[in-house]
This record gives C-alpha cells, sequence and structure tokens, in this order.
C-alpha cells in the first residue's frame, strides 16, 4: 500500500474538489511528505512550498484551473500545485535532465500560465491576463500568489497600480510570512479579519448599505460618514488603506493553514465585484522543523538528509572564495561596500555583513535600485561592489547603462552563476551577461578560472581600471588545473604545445581546465594543439588577436550565448585581420537551457573534453 494514498490518486484539479476537510487535510501533510522526499534527493526549493500547501489546494478547490489562471510568482512555491495537475507520478524527476521543472513551465501543463524564474512579475501578468479575459467575454479569475519578498520588487507596485477599476476577475494573494509586510498582529486586527473575511458578513454589510441609499435625504450623508469612519478604523488596525486606496479590495489578514478559512476569504474576494487582495499568513517551512527553524538555508538547498536536515557537504566554492576576497579587501579600505538584493547567503555576503554592518547593503529584490543605488555610492567617494547572479543582473540593464557606463562610475558587479547552472533550468541560467554588457562602453569584464585569479581581478578591477568592471564567476567550485598554475595579471595567458601546432583552443573561464585537460589528452595521442585563454575578455588585448593569426585552425568555446559573445567578436577582430584560416565556435545557440547537471549541459553544447577532442581531431 503507498503512503501516499490520496495524492496518488490526484490526476487533476477536479480531484481535488471532492475532497472533504478531514481528506483535505490529509493530502496537505501527504503532499509536504512528498515534497520534503523530493528535495531531499534531488535539491530545489523546499522551505517556500512547505509553506504555500494547504494554499495551492483551497486554491485547485475554489477554482477551476485552467479556466481559472494562478500565477505564481517567482514559481519556486509551485511544487504543490505540480503535484495536483498531474504530476505527481514525475515529480521525483524534478529538477532532472528530461524531467520536470522546479518552476511553473508552460510547456509541462495547461495549468502552468507563464514561465516563471524571476521576481514580482505576477501581478503584471495577472493584469495582462485579466483584462484580455474582459476584452474577449471570457469568463474566469486570474490569481496572482506574490509572497512578502517579492513586494520588495519595483514591478510588483507598477503592476498594482496599473489594475483597472472593473477587473473584479483579479484576485492578488500576498503569502505574507513574517519577513516584510503587516507587523500589526493584535487580536482585535485578528479577530474582525475573521468576521468581515465572511460571506455572511459580505452580504450583511452589502444589504446594510442598500437599506441606507433609500433612506430620503440622509440615507447617502450618513452611508458616507459611515464609510470615512471604516475606513480609518481599517487602516489603523490593518494598514490596509495602501491598497484600498489603489482601488482594491482588502482582505485578511488569514492563517494560511486553516483550510475552512482559506475557503471562506476566497468565496468572498469572488463576491467583491472589484480586484480584491487577499492577505494570508503562513510559515515558512511548514511541517518540516529544521525548515521551520531555519527557513533562509532551506529556501533553496542541495540533497539533505530527511532525519537531521543537514545537507551533503560542499567544498570551496566561487561564492566563498568571493566573500574572502571582498573581507579582505573591506578590512585594509574603508571605501569597500558590499550591495545585495535579497541574496546574502547565495552571493556570499553573509560574513561581510556581519564584519561590516554599515558597510553592507541589501536593498531588497530591487536590482534596477541596487545597481543606481551603487553609482551613488561611488560618485561620493566609495567603492561599491555589488554581488548579483547573472541571471537577476538582466534586471537591471538600464541603469548599468545610464546610471554606472554614462556616469562613469567605478562600480564593481560580482556576477555569480555565470555560465550554466544546471538544475534550476531555463529561468537561471547565466548565460545572457556578456552579449548584455559586452557593447556598453567604460565596462570591463573579466573571467576567472580560480579562487586565486577571482582575488587578483577584483584587486585590478577596484584599483587598477578607471571605471567599471563585471567579474562573472560560475557555480561551484574550481575545475582541475595545470600542476603550478599561478594568475600571471595579464589580460591573456598562452599555453603553448610542446611541438609546433597549428591547431588552437581559445577559452575563459570555467572551460579553460577543460580546454588544459583536452590539450594533454590530445598531446597523449600525438596531437599538437595550443590553448589560449582569455583573462579579461572585454576590451580583448590585441595581441592576443595577433597570437591567433598564427594558426591555421581555431576552435573558440565559451559557456555564453554565441549571438553576441566573446567567439563571435574574437571571430570579427580576426576578420579584421584577414585572417583566412578555419575559425570553429563552440556556445549556446538561440535556445534557453533545461534542467540538468551542469556536467550534462557541458556536454550537451559541446562544452566537454571529449567534445573538443572530437572537434580537433575533425570526428
Amino acid at each position: 500500500m503507498s503512503k501516499y494514498e490520496l495524492l496518488e490518486h490526484i490526476t487533476s484539479p477536479k480531484d481535488v474538489q471532492a475532497l472533504d476537510t478531514a481528506d483535505t487535510i490529509a493530502l496537505c501533510a501527504e503532499i509536504r511528505e512528498k515534497i520534503i522526499e523530493t528535495v531531499s534527493q534531488n535539491g530545489g526549493h523546499l522551505a517556500s512550498n512547505l509553506g504555500a500547501v494547504e494554499l495551492s489546494v483551497v486554491l485547485h478547490q475554489m477554482f477551476h484551473s485552467p479556466e481559472d489562471e494562478i500565477i505564481f510568482d517567482v514559481g519556486h512555491q509551485c511544487y504543490a500545485h505540480k503535484l495536483l495537475t498531474g504530476r505527481y507520478h514525475t515529480f521525483d524527476t524534478l529538477r532532472t535532465k528530461g524531467g520536470i521543472s522546479g518552476f511553473t513551465n508552460p510547456t509541462e501543463s495547461e495549468h502552468d500560465i507563464f514561465y516563471s524564474g524571476h521576481s514580482s512579475t505576477s501581478i503584471s501578468a495577472a493584469c495582462g491576463l485579466a483584462r484580455a479575459k474582459k476584452l474577449k467575454g471570457e469568463k474566469g479569475y486570474v490569481i496572482a500568489v506574490i509572497g512578502d519578498g517579492s513586494l520588495t520588487g519595483g514591478e510588483a507596485y507598477e503592476g498594482l497600480n496599473n489594475a483597472y477599476a472593473d477587473a473584479d476577475n483579479l484576485i492578488i494573494v500576498i503569502n505574507d510570512n513574517k519577513m516584510s509586510i503587516s507587523s500589526n498582529k493584535s487580536s482585535l486586527a485578528t479577530s474582525l479579519a475573521r468576521i468581515r473575511s465572511t460571506k455572511r458578513y459580505f452580504k450583511s454589510r452589502e444589504r446594510f448599505q442598500s437599506l441606507l441609499k433609500h433612506i430620503p435625504l440622509i440615507g447617502i450623508p450618513i452611508r458616507n460618514k459611515i464609510v470615512k469612519y471604516k475606513y480609518a478604523l481599517k487602516g489603523a488596525l490593518y494598514h490596509s488603506s495602501f491598497f484600498e486606496d489603489l482601488g482594491y479590495a482588502y482582505l485578511g489578514p488569514v492563517d494560511g493553514h486553516n483550510i475552512e478559512r482559506l475557503k471562506g476569504v476566497f468565496e468572498v474576494a469572488k463576491l467583491r465585484g472589484k480586484p480584491s487582495v487577499v492577505h494570508i499568513e503562513t510559515v515558512k517551512g511548514k511541517g518540516y522543523a529544521p525548515a521551520e527553524q531555519d527557513p533562509e538555508h532551506f529556501h533553496g538547498v542541495g540533497p539533505f538528509n530527511i532525519a537531521t536536515g543537514e545537507s551533503k557537504p560542499g567544498g570551496e566554492s566561487y561564492s566563498k572564495a568571493f566573500s574572502k576576497a571582498i573581507c579582505a579587501f573591506a578590512g585594509n579600505d574603508k571605501r569597500v561596500c558590499a550591495v545585495t538584493a535579497a541574496m546574502p547567503t547565495g552571493t556570499g555576503l553573509e560574513t561581510f555583513a556581519a564584519l561590516y554592518p554599515e558597510r553592507y547593503f541589501d536593498v531588497g529584490i530591487a536590482e534596477q535600485h541596487a545597481v543606481t543605488f551603487s553609482s551613488g555610492l561611488a560618485k561620493n567617494g566609495m567603492i561599491p561592489v555589488f554581488a548579483v547572479y547573472s541571471t537577476f543582473l538582466q534586471r537591471a540593464y538600464d541603469q548599468i547603462i545610464h546610471d554606472v557606463s554614462l556616469q562613469k562610475q567605478k562600480v564593481i558587479f560580482a556576477i555569480d552563476r555565470a555560465g550554466f547552472v544546471g538544475s534550476d533550468g531555463q529561468t537561471h541560467q547565466g548565460l545572457f551577461d556578456i552579449p548584455m554588457m559586452i557593447c556598453i562602453p567604460d565596462i570591463n569584464i573579466f573571467a576567472p578560472s580560480s579562487f586565486l585569479e577571482l582575488n587578483s581581478m577584483m584587486y585590478r578591477a577596484m584599483y587598477k581600471e578607471p571605471y567599471s568592471s563585471a567579474i562573472r564567476y560560475p557555480r561551484g567550485g574550481e575545475f582541475a588545473l595545470p600542476e603550478g598554475y599561478e594568475p600571471n595579471g595579464e589580460d591573456y595567458t598562452v599555453f603553448e604545445s610542446e611541438t609546433a601546432s597549428k591547431k588552437l583552443i581559445i577559452t575563459f573561464g570555467r572551460t579553460f581546465s577543460t580546454a588544459y585537460t583536452a590539450q594533454q589528452k590530445l598531446k597523449d595521442e600525438g596531437i599538437a594543439v595550443s590553448v589560449l585563454k582569455l583573462n579579461k575578455i572585454k576590451p580583448i588585448h590585441p595581441e592576443a588577436v595577433k597570437y591567433a593569426l598564427g594558426f591555421e585552425e581555431i576552435y573558440f568555446y565559451e559557456e555564453s550565448m554565441k549571438t553576441g559573445g566573446i567567439g563571435e567578436h574574437f571571430d570579427l577582430l580576426l576578420a579584421g585581420e584577414n585572417y583566412k584560416g578555419k575559425f570553429v565556435l563552440n556556445a549556446v545557440e538561440d535556445t534557453f537551457v533545461a534542467p540538468a547537471s551542469v556536467d550534462e549541459q557541458l556536454k550537451e553544447f559541446g562544452l566537454d573534453v571529449d567534445s573538443m577532442v572530437n572537434d580537433i581531431k575533425g570526428e
């Protein structure tokens, strides 16, 4: 007998709608157990998903997906939703090659309305979906589920401001896990919330207001005074006037783990006749003690031991190496500041925050603000280092151009997770930062292949370069390096073959170690090939191009997009010198990279040792 007696029979949301309260509660317990079991093996987002179980179940009981469209902001809390929409039997493949995504993905299911992996986008998408339904005369609600953390992102407020007053088919659910909003938790506020979030209260209120309207002469003035007093009282108790001033009906706060209260508040939201904000309170990591006690660690986690909560040990990583480097620089220079957009743990800035709190700035999920804020720091004499994942830097492109480069300010971009990131899939690969930044004037881009190189490049960016610099480094640790390898501090490094060679590999960053290994393997087979390692990839040193001109065959390997990448640019520089030899470029071409391990992704795109060897041998 399966331990998932209810869950294994859920093939669509219709199966959930038939459950009574007792079975619904039991189903929630099974969902939590399945999520914990799977994430312990595959890694993924745990705490956020455990906190959204009851909400996901009730949404599918109270609405009819996909006619009613549910948008999950970020998408990192959609695991229960996946289990409820026909993906139970493939859930064990979560975040693996050929398996299901860790985020919402419309190619998997009609119930996943949008790709989602970046924060604060759900309300904007929901406004568009709701308006389209109105324009086409289609039935159905649109529900945006957004966490309080995502409300630190500016696009959320752009979306809130743009909702139309007649969008009675729009419901915004704020999943508040006690991190950002609504500090008022008085017993009076809670009691009134329970009353006003019921169908009985709503209908009684409407009848009373209708009665007042029909009293000659004095009815409407009395009603207006009551409404004015009511909003003032509610603003004091709930701090909810912000939403209501924007034209929303505000409902809550409601216990997000209480099935009956959740059903009641959504029933009322359907009756309001205007766009609604439903505010629920949840516990991040609910149902798994280690995750409840340390939700930040279990927000995104690798494989772990369920019994103890301990993760499998990991070695030194570029994020840790960056942490050591920036702390060392800050200890010697009081101008050094660290900026993060709500990613202190992922980028390795926790130690900096503890040592130099006055120079540490977590601006929330606001990458645009982070870049312009950093430029302001630089303008007045500080040395700001913005540590950010490659995928999230995309959100601040205009600010890099307008507020940093144009202003000729020195901001250091520490770009973590550059290149393939593995199981997080299409929304998180760090493949677009090079094409994005290569055309921006006065910005240098460095690509370390070792921890020592990361340190030396940071020093150069801070103290040797006149304007801004980006240092891009991969997820995880170092790959194999030549014995005794040390950075030379130059823009490029040459690893000559021992015998004369007409074949050259050019690469940078993590794939240098792969290229060097391929060089040694080819040497064992009697094939001579040299390696040109680019350290500073923008601008490319003219002498590096001059060196490459001496080879008849050039093989360029780049862990980035082909279009707009370094290889394409290098090829253009060769053409400018009338190069007539063979040039082969291997990079990611015009596609989004699906979940898989980093090694699998490198192999898929011809960036592994065997692929390099076969290319050069002509096989």
